[in-house]
């Protein structure tokens, strides 16, 4: 059996490394197959050199119909939608690609002729785990998952260890930012970077250019000696590069982590307590703590009319700095989830 299979799944950077598996496991389950790709222009740096991607193509939600049929064109036998985009669905079923796998319950399911029948909104396993999943409508059974890696070229990794040159030991990379979950005030992002680099630390700070906008008006003027402010200005490549040459990531539950995860970098994750951000679904692969308020699990963040608003600060300033002390010293291989 051999065939070109596009794998589809245009949006986050955490979203697709959890995805990265499915070509992992296509490599090895199907013989002689070409493996694409179909994410996001801002994303898309991170697949290069992958040895389980064999091409990349790029679209963008806005993108008009006739650009989004061409990229299911070009031989595509196979894809499979990873999440349920009903217009990239609408374009492949236009296209005429003989395989098209997606789950099965939504309205325009119909647009796929190989339904997978699974509910993610259950949250009974992990997002790679549902990925893999979808598998099955090529017919192949899929493995247990083995958590996606990253490559780096040598001159890349040679250009990540120069931004840490004039910093001291250990390496800790600070992300304030984040997207799709509640954030940890920049107060304390702030605090923790003092506290950081009075102990001995050195702390590159990443994010991009509107969230170093908005840490900026946090930040005093000028950022000790200790310290480097790369927010906003690097590309994800270089964020990588960083990254892996870093001892610890902090972040909250955005990309980085995933990235460092990948990168056999440990992470200190600080998740909300929302449903959708649950850690059996969300956690990083790789191995560190997370850490998550120890209030209910909310279907949904109401702001503060919720007796619960001040969640997130339950993670205090000098919880986070022992955590990263002990993840810095630590020689275990696994993830720690603790309840604050």
């Amino acid at each position: 059996m051999s065939m070109n299979v596009l794998i589809v799944r245009p949006d986050g950077i955490g979203d697709v490394l959890l995805s990265l598996p499915v070509a992992t496991q296509l490599r090895q389950l199907v013989p002689g197959v070409r493996i694409g790709f179909l994410t996001s222009p801002t994303v898309a740096s991170l697949l290069e050199r992958h040895p389980d991607v064999d091409y990349v193509r790029t679209v963008r939600f806005t993108d008009p119909m006739q650009d989004l049929r061409r990229v299911f064109s070009q031989g595509v036998e196979a894809a499979i939608f990873l999440k349920p985009f009903r217009r990239l669905m609408w374009a492949a079923w236009v296209a005429g690609v003989p395989i098209r796998v997606a789950t099965g319950y939504r309205w325009y399911s119909l647009l796929a002729n190989r339904p997978i029948y699974e509910h993610r909104s259950e949250f009974s396993k992990h997002e790679s785990e549902y990925n893999v999943a979808m598998l099955r409508g090529l017919g192949v059974r899929p493995k247990p998952v083995s958590p996606p890696t990253l490559t780096l070229t040598p001159n890349e990794q040679e250009a990540g260890a120069s931004r840490w040159v004039a910093l001291p030991r250990p390496r800790v990379v600070v992300h304030p930012g984040g997207f799709s979950a509640r954030r940890w005030r920049l107060e304390h992002y702030r605090d923790l970077v003092s506290i950081l680099i009075d102990r001995g630390y050195g702390v590159v700070l990443t994010g991009s250019e509107q969230e170093r906008m908005e840490f900026q008006q946090v930040l005093p003027r000028s950022l000790h000696s200790g310290s480097a402010d790369l927010m906003g200005k690097l590309s994800l490549r270089e964020l990588m590069s960083v990254i892996a040459n870093a001892h610890v990531v902090v972040s909250g539950a955005t990309g980085p982590a995933h990235v460092a995860a990948a990168l056999t970098i440990p992470t200190v994750a600080l998740f909300d307590p929302r449903r959708n951000n649950l850690p059996v679904r969300w956690r990083p692969l790789g191995y560190g703590v997370l850490l998550r308020p120890d209030v209910p699990t909310c279907d949904k963040c109401i702001g503060e009319a919720c007796s619960f608003w001040d969640c997130l600060d339950r993670f205090t300033v000098e919880n986070v700095t022992t955590v990263i002390s002990r993840v810095v010293n630590s020689s275990s291989s696994s993830l720690a989830v603790l309840h604050v």
